[in-house]
Order: C-alpha cells, then structure tokens, then sequence
C-alpha cells in the first residue's frame, strides 16, 4: 500500500455550507449520541463533495464535531482511496488499469488523459480536469471504464474519452453507462439467446389443475 500524505498547502480553514447543514444532521442522527464517530465516513464524503478534497481544517473540523482524536480521522482519511488529499479538477477522472481494462484499450484512454490533462494527480491550466490510475473498478466485462466524478463510463475508445472531455469543457451534461450502448453487461451487440419476449413474460403460461391435497388422517 502506497503511502498517503496531506497536501503541503493548505486552506486556512473550512466550515460546511449552510445548505450542506441538513445533511450533515441527517448523517448524525443515524448513530446514537455516544456513537457519533461512526458517521466519520459519510461526513469525510460530504466534505469531498462540497470541496473537491479532503483538507487539514476540515479533519479538524470533523474531529471536534464528532469528539474524536484528530489523528483517528486522519487515519480514515489517509486509508480510503476515495478520498482525494490534495485538490481535483471540477471533473476527476479515474482510469481503469487492471488487467481486462488493459487488455482492452486501457493504455490507450491513459494516453488521451495525458495529453488533454497532463500528468497524474496534476490539476489542469483551467481547473476544470485532472485525473488518476486506479484499480479495479469492478466493471470488467464492460472493459475499458473511467469512472467520472460519480459515474462509470464503459467500452470506451480514445475518441469516446476525447469526446466526453470535450462536452465536459464546454459544459455539457455527459450521459453515463457504456459508449456501445450495451443493456447494463449484456452482450455486445445485444440479446443472442432468449430473444423472444413471449419466453420470460409469462404469457405462456398456463393454468395447471392440482389434485386435492389429502389432509391429515385420510
């Protein structure tokens, strides 16, 4: 396991935004009153989403929200991946590179990541990218897949990854799921066997009589 830091620079402070208030108590009130640090998680999430990353203010913050030693939320900071250290783009890419993404273009999607980005972990001129290898993300029969922001996109070619990062610059809301158009993991190219719906929708079904059950006794 790679070594996790916090980023050398840092905000002088953090507080969660009025609006982000309902959920956070929504959070809190899951998990009795002397239980409040197992909502460490969920509020680290809600940090990320508000700010991109994770902070040392705002580990701070939750530590005395949730009377915790501060070292006790930085070691769920630093052991979960998913919570980035160090500021992301608006949009943060992560790219597959397990084995099925890499026999399945993988490589390829991290060359368009860097030449339309730049480097690793590295914000874009504009703020708006920045991107990262990843392990497994579980989607490989849909192989190669970026996860972007929330969502996966999947069967993705360099021209399908170049498209979706052009209509992310311009603003555009990208649609998830996979560039083949594929149901879900179904094969490609669709349906080869069952393809007759009158085969699974019941409607061939017929009424079978049973005989009488005996009771007890007879």
């Amino acid at each position: 396991m790679s070594v996790r830091r916090l980023a050398e620079d840092q905000p002088e402070s953090f507080a969660f935004r009025p609006e982000a208030m309902p959920e956070v108590e929504r959070q809190l009130a899951k998990f009795p009153s002397n239980r409040k640090a197992s909502a460490v998680i969920p509020l680290l999430w809600l940090v990320q989403k508000q700010e991109g990353w994770v902070s040392e203010p705002a580990i701070r913050v939750l530590a005395e929200m949730l009377g915790m030693p501060k070292i006790r939320v930085l070691e769920v900071a630093t052991f979960y991946t998913m919570f980035h250290l160090e500021p992301r783009g608006r949009h943060h890419l992560q790219v597959c590179g397990t084995t099925p993404c890499m026999l399945r273009g993988a490589e390829d999607l991290k060359a368009v990541c860097e030449r339309r980005i730049g480097k690793k972990f590295v914000v874009s001129g504009d703020g708006a990218f920045s991107w990262e290898e990843v392990e497994c993300l579980g989607g490989c029969v849909n192989a190669p897949v970026v996860a972007i922001d929330d969502y996966y996109h999947e069967d993705l070619s360099p021209d399908d990854l170049d498209a979706l990062i052009d209509a992310m610059a311009k603003g555009e809301t990208i649609k998830s799921g996979s560039a083949l158009k594929r149901q879900t993991s179904a094969p490609e190219g669709g349906a080869q066997t069952l393809t007759s719906a009158s085969l699974y929708d019941g409607s061939l079904a017929q009424k079978v009589d049973l005989p009488n059950r005996p009771q007890a006794g007879e």
